[in-house]
């Protein structure tokens, strides 16, 4: 099994690219959607999270976790936002495990994870595509997309490593400065450079 990560800062296009990927037939997880599950059904992760956070505004009007007050108030400090990925990250990386367990038989399986590099776990997987957009593209998509203040966005966008760092350190590179068919042909053409890799990463 071939396992290639998805990544890419924020509002760089990853969900088109896993978009195109599904419409293929191909398995593809995401991290953002297993940690929005476990935010909204895992009971243990909840109460630890309203436990460590009772002393900031993170709950909507039904006393639930809102992730657009949580993600608001970790962003305001590293502190915060190392105590909730230690507790998150282990739970997303059990779901992960799981997935892969799920669908070892494919010759290839897609993991969308926005924070590969932040997180140390580049090195569970084979190959990385890395999903660009040029700033200015980002800033307007989430906006856009998010009803974000422009002040807000810029802060999530500056929230994340620079991506020449992550360029580099990534085996694709996907431009996604332009339309949805410039998009699929870019994606189009890793995927047949994954096809063509050698046989052995294809063994269950």
């Amino acid at each position: 099994m071939l396992k290639v990560a998805i990544t890419g800062n924020i509002a760089s296009g990853k969900s088109q690219v896993e978009k195109i990927l599904l419409s293929y037939g191909y398995k593809v997880a995401d991290a953002d959607k297993i940690n929005h599950f476990i935010l909204a059904s895992d009971f243990s992760v909840i109460k630890e999270i309203k436990s460590d956070f009772a002393d900031d505004d993170i709950l909507d009007e039904n006393k639930n976790i809102s992730r657009e007050k949580l993600g608001k108030v970790i962003f305001s400090s590293e502190e915060k936002k190392y105590n909730l990925e230690t507790i998150l990250h282990k739970r997303i990386n059990e779901k992960i495990n799981d997935f892969l367990e799920e669908n070892k038989s494919e010759n290839i399986v897609f993991i969308a994870v926005p924070l590969l590099f932040e997180t140390g776990m580049a090195k569970n997987y084979d190959k990385i595509i890395f999903v660009s957009a040029d700033e200015d593209v980002r800033l307007k998509r989430l906006i856009e997309r998010n009803n974000y203040s422009e002040q807000y966005a810029k802060v999530r966008i500056a929230a994340q490593d620079r991506e020449d760092y992550k360029i580099k350190k990534s085996d694709y590179i996907i431009y996604n400065n332009s339309d949805f068919i410039n998009l699929r042909t870019q994606v189009d053409k890793i995927l047949t450079q994954l096809l063509n890799l050698k046989y052995e990463f294809f063994q269950p």
